[in-house]
């Protein structure tokens, strides 16, 4: 393979242009990486990522239908065409100017035929990166294992019935956290996609959580041991391939980190598409991981909520990205974790250009997230109705209840002496109203 050869011919390094009319899709005519926003520059803020599976090693191919994206770089042997996929990977990180990729271990490099082959094929494409990354400043947001496509997974990983294949995972996730100190991974994602169970006649859900809580324990400790700085994060998915997956929604997480006493280890990647399949708002479990002070990243995409499964589509919702990126913004950023676009291009957007298209038009919308959010909270008109909302626990009885030094007794003698509460209008068609003044 010719060091200079190019994947993505004809299209050059992606420049802000914000005057650029609608037909100009391959500029960015919001995203502005120098800008300063409330101290801050855009892309310190933001932190993009592109994930290199559905970006580069995407077929198109889905339930119903064969591959329809058919990529130069996959020619070739599977060592080979790894190492054009990552050369490929890295011009586009340039091109379109992203500081941060993401990864599994089998996207990397191919699986071989022993746990050694393996390894030694991780070990050999990894160096290639590292040399890639050397080259442009691109670093690695997270890694993570693929404990789920292998046959060997069917029944789980951690959870598995068989603690020979939890043996096998275990030896996995030893290996992907070595690759995660040697690229300089800021994170180490694990995402449960056969932690769950199809029937439960079959299962003993106990013994299962009480083996996925062990094997995180056992990647606490190797972390430790060898000197990583990567932060764990638990991706939650309510379903799908799982009929019930453990890590349900960021609440489930939470509760099962706190219940194992493994929350000082862990935050969460939250994946807005995977919420929306637990029933909850495109913005829910960001906000509730935050809260929580466990939101650590999130996997920037979008769902079609019509749709009963996974889709992984690039976020084009300026309401969003906004709600989003107001939530980050009030916890103070997402370091060390970021924006990744966990999204694939559509079967039907064959040419290249479309990955780009993708990309640009995703990280625009929240790059207008980004700005939203700034002034609705540099103008407090919101965060001022909120706070008078809640004032009357600013005071008084309200003050004990938030002290946590109230009785039922108190509660008891303040309606004794005060009488039937007013009632008081929410005004939620005045928020929104509000809210979208500034989309």
């Amino acid at each position: 393979m010719a060091a200079q050869e190019e994947f993505f011919a004809g299209i050059p390094k992606i420049p802000y242009l914000p005057s650029a009319g609608p037909g100009n899709v391959l500029c960015f005519k919001h995203y502005n990486p120098e800008e300063v926003l409330m101290g801050r520059t855009m892309e310190d803020w933001l932190r993009f990522s592109v994930c290199y599976w559905h970006s580069f090693c995407g077929s198109g191919a889905d339930p119903f239908g064969f591959p329809t994206l058919h990529r130069s770089w996959n020619d070739g042997t599977s060592m080979e065409s790894a190492k054009k996929r990552l050369c490929a990977a890295f011009e586009f990180f340039t091109k379109l100017g992203v500081k941060y990729y993401t990864f599994h271990d089998r996207d990397m490099a191919p699986e071989g035929s022993t746990l050694e082959e393996s390894n030694r094929n991780l070990d050999e494409i990894t160096d290639l990166a590292l040399q890639l990354q050397n080259q442009t400043g691109v670093k690695v947001l997270w890694v993570t294992c693929n404990l789920f496509a292998h046959p060997r997974y069917m029944n789980g990983a951690a959870t598995n019935p068989d603690c020979h294949v939890l043996a096998y995972a275990g030896a996995q996730v030893k290996k992907g956290l070595d690759i995660a100190k040697k690229l300089g991974a800021e994170n180490f994602v694990f995402w449960g996609g056969r932690e769950g169970f199809h029937s439960i006649h079959n299962t003993d859900v106990g013994a299962e959580l009480k083996h996925m809580a062990n094997f995180f324990k056992m990647a606490v400790k190797y972390k430790e041991k060898i000197g990583a700085k990567c932060q764990f994060l638990i991706e939650p998915k309510p379903k799908e391939p799982c009929k019930h997956q453990y890590d349900y929604d960021a609440m489930s997480v939470i509760g099962f980190l706190k219940h194992y006493g493994l929350e000082s280890h862990f935050k969460l990647n939250i994946e807005p598409n995977h919420t929306t399949l637990a029933g909850h708002s495109y913005e829910h479990d960001v906000v509730m991981a935050s809260v929580f002070g466990m939101l650590g990243s999130v996997d920037s995409n979008t769902g079609s909520p019509d749709l009963g499964w996974d889709t992984d589509q690039f976020p084009m919702d300026i309401r969003n990205t906004t709600m989003v990126m107001k939530t980050i913004i009030e916890q103070g950023g997402l370091q060390p974790g970021g924006l990744n676009f966990d999204a694939k291009v559509r079967r039907e957007s064959t040419d290249l250009e479309d990955l780009f298209i993708a990309h640009i038009g995703a990280m625009d919308a929240f790059a207008r997230g980004l700005r939203n959010a700034v002034r609705i909270i540099e103008d407090g008109l919101i965060t001022n109705m909120v706070k008078q909302r809640y004032s009357s626990f600013t005071h008084g009885l309200g003050q004990k209840v938030e002290d946590c030094s109230a009785t039922l007794e108190d509660m008891e003698a303040f309606i004794k002496q005060n009488g039937e509460p007013s009632v008081t209008s929410g005004k939620q068609e005045k928020y929104e109203s509000l809210f979208n003044h500034y989309i």
